[in-house]
């Protein structure tokens, strides 16, 4: 896994602070894969209820959580109760790392 511990603490507190913290928090893509350069973060964060405004959401934690990481690209994708599930979250659950819950 590509990220600093300072790096994994800012996705925790920045995503608690947003959507509390019984959060599930999971990193895939290519900061999954230590062979790999570059390339952004992306997380999915699980809440279990329903979000009223998740593109809100997901932009307020993405870029909060880009700031502390000094500017890199994060992508936030968001499961919850009341939003459809797309084939990315399967993608996210088989080949993610939990980072929280």
């Amino acid at each position: 896994m590509r990220l600093s511990p300072a790096h994994i603490d800012a996705i925790l507190q920045v995503t608690q602070q947003v959507v509390g913290p019984s959060a599930r928090i999971v990193l895939f893509g290519s900061r999954t894969n230590d062979d790999l350069r570059g390339g952004d973060v992306d997380l999915m964060i699980e809440v279990k209820d329903e979000v009223a405004e998740p593109a809100l959401v997901m932009a307020r934690i993405a870029s909060r959580i880009s700031r502390r990481m000094d500017g890199r690209k994060v992508d936030v994708l968001l499961k919850a109760p009341n939003l459809s599930i797309q084939p990315i979250h399967a993608v996210a659950e088989q080949t993610g790392i939990v980072l929280c819950g």
